[in-house]
């Protein structure tokens, strides 16, 4: 991982932000950009499949899911969508490309990222070529090799409060 210059990465997070405040999720509101060769290729935000009210599982309980359901997430994730519109959009452009993800609080503001944790974006990534995630930490914006967001995503522990 390397940390960003502000100049580096500020434009494409403050994007990020903008398409976060359209995520519909009743839990969590996330946005994402994909950027390849200083141009944004992909965009995305979590709100329910198809983006139907009859698909939102914000509030289910998920210990009443199935053992087999693996992704106990309510949502799409932004990073989900992001990487589906870079490869309707420009496929051509999506490997080495660099995604950047942000988180809003409550109140619409942004929020800083934990450590990697999610594999399903983690493996979609690595799959189709992004060379890069970028989140935002309070030690500033930091971009993981995807093959390492991969690898730390599957090291996550949740720490129990």
């Amino acid at each position: 991982m390397r940390i960003l210059l502000e100049e580096e990465s500020g434009r494409f997070m403050r994007e990020a932000i903008e398409i976060a405040h359209q995520a519909s999720c009743l839990r969590s509101r996330c946005g994402c950009v994909i950027v390849q060769a200083g141009t944004i290729i992909g965009t995305g935000f979590n709100s329910p499949a198809g983006h139907l009210e009859t698909e939102r599982r914000c509030t289910a309980d998920k210990s009443a899911y199935a053992s087999k359901v693996t992704d106990k997430t309510c949502c799409v994730h932004a990073e989900e969508r992001a990487i589906m519109d870079a490869l309707r959009r420009y496929p051509e452009r999506i490997s080495g490309s660099t995604l950047y993800f942000i988180r809003l609080d409550d109140q619409g503001q942004p929020k800083f990222s934990g450590a990697p944790y999610c594999t399903l974006c983690s493996k979609l990534a690595l799959d189709v070529g992004v060379a890069e995630f970028v989140l935002w930490h309070e030690t500033g914006m930091t971009a993981y090799p995807t093959d390492e967001y991969n690898r730390l995503s599957y090291e996550f522990h949740h720490e129990k409060d």
